[in-house]
């Protein structure tokens, strides 16, 4: 645990106070506008896919950009002098948008399926199909941009997860918390979202299972891609400067959640970011977000039973 907030410790003591603020400050205006005019529920209300991927690369886009343009404004001294750093500035919030639309495949493949499984296989395929085209897309520029290997660190050696727990185990109150909001319980479990399964099978346990599983992928996907990918590769141009702007990106991708996550979401980046920047490796932030995915999958569920028993 020393070791996190040492890491969090440095990077806070070396930044620019005023980067931090002013970009902390947009974030806030960003959250607030998104809940308030309900722009990321208009954008996947689209029903082109083409005009729903172009709508995200604008949002995300725009967050990001901004986010790196408030720093060059503060600090000049930060803005690289790379062509590649531009591409990437372009190719991270298009992968993204790529990456939350590509559910048309999904919905492609099982298309035939009989109810209810065309339903249930939908769900379940669409997570892995989305770490594979977006891990195809970053491995394709990790070696364009000739970045040193492994590729967006995913790397065990050295890896100590000990200190990883401790922080787990850390945010239990903040979860039982949460899960005493009525947002949140809309949203969670997720597993929820298969409930009609039960009717047709002797034994939903298992699929069930299959289900979370599948929904745990999807946080091996985002961590491979906004730590892994985008604070390391960014990083070699901007150094520490790379994790704020991530940070904003970060919480941008969580627009549709309750609104204390992507609170919390734009914070969880920042200490994310140092940890990767610092380790070199995805696997300590894999095992806090994923945890903590689990965690509130169990906590939407307690938090239904106790409501239920009122």
């Amino acid at each position: 645990m020393k070791e996190i907030i040492g890491y969090l410790r440095n990077y806070l003591q070396s930044i620019n106070r005023t980067i931090f603020l002013l970009t902390t400050l947009f974030v806030a205006i960003a959250i607030f506008f998104n809940y308030k005019l309900g722009i990321n529920t208009a954008i996947v209300s689209i029903d082109s896919w083409p005009f729903r991927i172009a709508a995200l690369f604008v949002l995300f886009g725009f967050v990001f950009s901004l986010a790196w343009l408030l720093q060059f404004l503060v600090a000049s001294e930060t803005i690289p002098d790379n062509r590649f750093f531009f591409v990437l500035l372009l190719a991270a919030p298009a992968i993204f948008a790529i990456k939350i639309t590509f559910d048309e495949v999904a919905s492609f493949i099982t298309l035939h399926f009989p109810d209810p499984w065309n339903r249930y296989w939908y769900r379940v395929i669409d997570w892995p199909l989305k770490l594979l085209v977006t891990g195809l897309l970053v491995i394709a520029l990790w070696k364009w941009g000739r970045f040193e290997k492994p590729i967006a660190g995913v790397q065990a050696k050295g890896f100590n997860v000990r200190p990883y727990l401790l922080l787990l185990l850390g945010m239990l109150p903040l979860i039982a918390f949460a899960a005493t909001q009525n947002d949140f319980l809309r949203t969670y479990p997720k597993v929820q979202r298969i409930a009609f399964i039960d009717q047709y099978v002797q034994h939903s346990f298992s699929w069930k299972l299959l289900y979370e599983l599948s929904y745990g992928i999807d946080f091996v996907t985002i961590e491979f891609f906004f730590r892994g990918f985008l604070v390391l590769a960014f990083a070699r141009f901007a150094g520490k400067h790379a994790i704020l702007p991530v940070a904003a990106f970060y919480c941008s991708i969580h627009f549709g959640k309750p609104l204390f996550e992507c609170i919390t979401s734009y914070f969880g980046g920042i200490i994310l970011g140092a940890v990767v920047y610092n380790t070199r490796s995805i696997w300590g932030g894999l095992i806090v977000h994923l945890g903590i995915a689990w965690l509130m999958e169990l906590a939407g569920y307690l938090g239904h039973v106790y409501k239920n028993l009122q």
